[in-house]
């Protein structure tokens, strides 16, 4: 039997539950539009602020890279994703920083974090608790608590629907689209019961079928950097993470100034590849142009080369139409190679061997 349509062989792989995790995302979303809802926020946290700056890791940063993606053309300030121990010089009292850790104890976050309440940052946290979650109560500034209980990367409506509901009751109203988050949490509803769900058999289920593509191949995505950077970004730690195989993304058209060139050497690896591009209809036309004309240079050379393109009507919908398609390829990827799609060995391993020489 096809491993992909035996529900005992995916519980015996899956034992920590990645599948409840995705099948009930929509449900996510919606429990975390209602967090934000919850939440008290002073609207002067948003006051004169020049900038928003996002400091996080991993799944508590795909995020802030979504919603940066998502309101890149709707705010008049910037935003910015930090991932490291420091912040940018330019972060000053005129910043919201969001300090976003699920557990709340990512060492970088919190380093990034001092920082922020030396230079008098405004600042909003994300967390499910942990050290950072102190922090807000010995510092009186704002925490959107989020449920424990998952990997980060499957707490990823956490935190993307607080952030953006908080954002608009502090001055940016349009970062909240209540019909947007509805259409997105009826699509997601029925992605996942009739098209993506494990009881979907194979010959039906296009993430079954594109898992069984990347098996032992090296998946590449591209996508527009419009909107779709970060589907790009989320599908590639995705099939890292819970395929544990590695994959890689770029963006168009920055691909096309120093990648494309790639594409020549080594023939053996290339004929390996499975490329997905990633499309929207908000692409920009001369980047469709370039996408056509990108698969038609790579075609030869690759394994295989698939066109995705999102669904839906309202932007919300679309962005997340294809980061879920992503998250259940990944799954059902990991089931092919036989691995729990959860545990996260290798970074555990290093988080212990970090802690034997604590920061300073």
């Amino acid at each position: 039997m096809n491993i992909l349509d035996s529900k005992d062989s995916i519980e015996k792989i899956d034992r920590h539950h990645m599948l409840k995790s995705i099948e009930e995302f929509s449900g996510q979303l919606k429990r975390a539009e209602e967090i934000g809802q919850a939440i008290q926020l002073n609207p002067d946290l948003g006051k004169g602020i020049t900038k928003i700056v996002c400091s996080g890791l991993g799944g508590s940063a795909i995020g802030a890279d979504f919603i940066r993606s998502y309101l890149a053309y709707e705010l008049p300030i910037p935003i910015f994703v930090n991932r490291h121990y420091r912040l940018p010089r330019f972060v000053d009292e005129q910043t919201l920083l969001v300090a976003s850790s699920y557990s709340g104890d990512t060492e970088e976050t919190l380093a990034s974090l001092r920082e922020g309440i030396e230079r008098k940052t405004r600042i909003l946290g994300i967390s499910s608790g942990g050290e950072l979650a102190r922090q807000a109560q010995v510092h009186s500034f704002p925490l959107v608590q989020i449920p424990k209980g998952y990997s980060p990367r499957a707490a990823f409506g956490y935190s993307v629907a607080p952030l953006l509901v908080a954002l608009s009751k502090i001055g940016f109203p349009s970062a909240y689209r209540p019909e947007e988050f509805k259409e997105a949490q009826n699509l997601l509803r029925t992605l996942s019961e009739s098209r993506y769900g494990a009881e979907i058999r194979s010959e039906h289920n296009l993430a079954k079928q594109l898992a069984r593509l990347c098996f032992k191949k090296y998946p590449i995505i591209y996508a527009g950097a419009d909107y779709l950077d970060v589907v790009a970004l989320r599908w590639r730690g995705q099939i890292e993470e819970n395929a544990k195989a590695l994959a890689s993304h770029h963006i168009l058209p920055e691909m096309n100034h120093n990648e494309l060139v790639g594409w020549r050497n080594p023939e053996g690896l290339l004929k390996e590849s499975v490329v997905f591009f990633l499309k929207d209809t908000s692409d920009h036309s001369r980047v469709r142009t370039r996408m056509n004309l990108t698969k038609s240079v790579i075609a030869p050379l690759a394994g295989k080369v698939v066109e995705l393109f999102s669904e839906g009507k309202g932007l919300l919908a679309r962005m997340f139409s294809l980061i879920y398609l992503g998250d259940w390829v990944s799954f059902y990827l990991a089931i092919l190679y036989q691995v729990d799609p959860t545990p996260v060995e290798v970074i555990q391993r290093l988080k212990s061997e970090l802690a034997k020489e604590p920061l300073g």
